[in-house]
């Protein structure tokens, strides 16, 4: 019984695949797409689609010879200062937090005489949790580049 319904389903759906489409153009110009032929509409020829193979991406390059290489020492000084920056940063992005998050919770706290309309206060609000939002996705992003410096 579940084979036979499954093999007229897959007729149904096969016969549904290879329906004829048409096109109308009304008198306003708008264009109307269907499956059931309408008086004064066009069929539509159609070309099956065929699939295409992507094709196999090509390895990097390799740098040429010439290219300029730096020794050991100096990569590692530039990894130093450039960790040294991040870490700057950080403690800068980590401060600017301490910040939001006390004048979010200040924020809640009070509320201002022109905000008789609870949404402006909402609006107030949800202005300083988005800059705490922002600050703590600016320190996942320090830690995840943190993380990648050698």
């Amino acid at each position: 019984m579940r084979t036979a319904l499954l093999i007229l389903l897959s007729v149904f759906l096969s016969q549904a695949a290879l329906a004829d489409i048409y096109k109308l153009v009304d008198e306003n110009g708008r264009v109307t797409y269907s499956n059931a032929p309408l008086k004064g509409a066009k069929k539509l020829n159609l070309e099956p689609i065929s699939t295409v193979a992507m094709p196999k991406p090509k390895p990097p390059a390799a740098s040429p010879a010439s290219f300029p290489r730096v020794d050991s020492e100096t990569q590692k000084k530039r990894d130093g200062t450039r960790r040294d920056i991040l870490e700057q940063e950080l403690a800068a992005e980590q401060k600017l937090l301490e910040e939001a998050k006390k004048a979010q919770a200040e924020g809640e706290a009070t509320r201002q005489g022109d905000e008789r309309n609870y949404q402006k206060y909402l609006d107030r609000i949800q202005g300083l949790k988005d800059n705490v939002a922002l600050h703590e996705k600016n320190i996942d992003a320090l830690n995840k580049e943190l993380a990648g410096v050698r």
